[in-house]
């Protein structure tokens, strides 16, 4: 196929099909920061209400920069993949402090910023400011693949640097922005992972993958690590009205996060155990006898939390309590950034209903 044909029909396809979304009615490069990183590895169904959310709250870069982390994360909250909120924030910060709260306006340094990898980076100077640079994501390799019959690994740096290459031969250099738009709704829209719309596809007579029964094995991915199984032993404390929380450290999931007294292994193991070998619980003195709610099960990108929530009754609130642990009030617990499996049990629980 040619380069050009390529170009000019998914362009053609696109003006005919596309959906009419916020980011699409602005150039402005804030929006479209705000909106990419909000779509990476989120469904645009999903992302839409967190869009609207955050540009409500901060209409611009200078606004989220002064924002509090833990508002940045509470109004994150359901969309996982925390380190991208908290990189969102630090990057308003950088952009605030040495860019006057101007974006940088070229591809090469808009890499240098906090949360901005290639993807990105692209989408911001090819939309925002008319660069010549394309824009490769999960649709745009695969529509690639697809159609140009290309089995490279896609995760591997051979296959990132080959459809980098081509993505770049392809672009409409006189209007970037609408071709990389246009890929991306292509693959979003129509070349979808499963169930693509072949049938009807403009490119149908020179689809390799489709004239070639490849449709289902493209593209190629190397296989990711094994899912890795965690035991997550909740305790909820509760002293009258008010429960205490842990803040998360560093170096694990849901880091700055808030979530309850934790002790975590590495299969099943009974409750009262647990109780009497911990040097914090085995002090507590209950009033009430403890409710468990199990198997709740929480699935992230390579692990999978199997948690056991405990609640406890205390008379008074314990005289000393584990670092980064502390008693909250019920209005300012439903406050703090949560993971959303913690959120969704005090959802199901009297405290929030």
């Amino acid at each position: 196929m040619e380069l050009r044909y390529f170009s000019k029909k998914v362009v053609e396809w696109y003006k005919l099909n596309l959906r009419s979304l916020p980011w699409r009615e602005t150039k402005d490069p804030f929006r479209i920061w705000l909106s990419e990183i909000i779509l990476q590895q989120t469904r645009v169904s999903q992302g839409l209400p967190y869009y609207e959310k955050f540009i409500e709250a901060f209409s611009t870069v200078e606004k989220l920069a002064d924002a509090s982390e833990q508002k940045v994360l509470r109004l994150w909250q359901g969309l996982g993949y925390y380190t991208r909120a908290r990189n969102l924030h630090k990057c308003a910060k950088v952009i605030v402090k040495n860019y006057s709260g101007s974006f940088p306006t070229s591809y090469q340094e808009l890499l240098t910023l906090p949360g901005i990898g290639e993807y990105t980076a692209a989408a911001i100077a090819s939309i925002s400011f008319n660069e010549t640079v394309a824009v490769v994501d999960g649709n745009v390799y695969r529509v690639l693949s697809r159609v140009f019959g290309i089995s490279t690994e896609i995760n591997s740096p051979k296959g990132k640097k080959e459809f980098f290459v081509l993505a770049n031969q392809l672009i409409d250099k006189k209007n970037p922005a609408v071709f990389n738009q246009a890929v991306m709704e292509f693959g979003a829209l129509f070349c979808k992972p499963v169930n693509p719309l072949c049938e009807s596809c403009t490119f149908k007579a020179t689809c390799v993958a489709f004239n070639n029964n490849l449709v289902a094995s493209l593209p190629v991915k190397k296989k990711s690590k094994p899912v890795r199984r965690r035991y997550f032993y909740y305790f909820i404390i509760q002293s009258g009205k008010s429960l205490m929380m842990t803040k998360r450290g560093k170096k694990d999931i849901w880091e700055g996060l808030y979530d309850f007294y934790l002790i975590e292994k590495t299969r099943t193991t009974k409750i009262q155990n647990l109780i009497q070998h911990d040097p914090f619980l085995s002090k507590l003195k209950a009033t009430e006898e403890f409710v468990v709610a199990k198997n709740f099960k929480h699935l992230l990108s390579h692990q999978t939390i199997m948690a056991t929530f405990i609640h406890i009754k205390t008379s008074k609130k314990p005289v000393s309590v584990p670092k980064e642990n502390q008693f909250y009030s019920i209005p300012k617990v439903a406050s703090l950034p949560k993971p959303i499996l913690i959120d969704r049990y005090l959802q199901k629980t009297i405290f929030f209903s």
